[in-house]
């Protein structure tokens, strides 16, 4: 179930974490998703998915996930249980697979530079607000479109469809 208000603690990565780093290409025969989400941002940091508790945000620099066009990046990722991912740009594909699946991928210029790791944030995805602990305001995040935000609410693209073919 979508969650438009999210609140997790912040995993930074820096810019260019491709696919590979996201879900390293000698692990795409697993087929089970808990076995995919043991490797979950390996490339990046091998502890990644012990540490990872559902809700966590990852927060990243430019081009969060470019390279391949594998859906097992966002996949690994959704396994695991991150909230949200939030960084200036994704790679084009990686960004439509994440939404396809249910996964926010909210675009913010500045958040990377205002937070810290294992800091407490809280997103509300409609509004785009990202909040400190406190209360405070860090940031803002672009919208997202009404059509992507659909797809969010319907828990991704397939359960969207299913339920518009009903």
């Amino acid at each position: 179930m979508f969650e438009k208000a999210l609140c997790g603690r912040v995993f930074l990565f820096g810019k260019n974490i491709d696919t590979d780093q996201i879900y390293p290409g000698r692990f795409v025969e697993l087929t089970d998703v808990g076995d995919v989400a043991k490797h979950a941002m390996e490339g990046a940091d091998p502890e990644f998915a012990a540490a990872c508790e559902t809700g966590d945000i990852i927060v990243a620099g430019n081009n969060f996930g470019c390279g391949s066009s594998r859906e097992h990046a966002a996949v690994t990722l959704k396994a695991v249980g991150v909230g949200a991912v939030v960084a200036p740009s994704f790679g084009r594909i990686f960004y439509r697979n994440g939404i396809n699946l249910g996964l926010p991928l909210l675009i913010c210029p500045d958040l990377h530079t205002g937070v810290t790791a294992g800091e407490r944030i809280s997103i509300d995805v409609k509004s785009g607000e990202i909040r400190d602990e406190s209360g405070q305001i860090l940031s803002r995040t672009q919208p997202v479109g009404e059509y992507m935000m659909h797809i969010l609410e319907s828990g991704g693209i397939k359960p969207l469809l299913r339920k518009q073919f009903q």
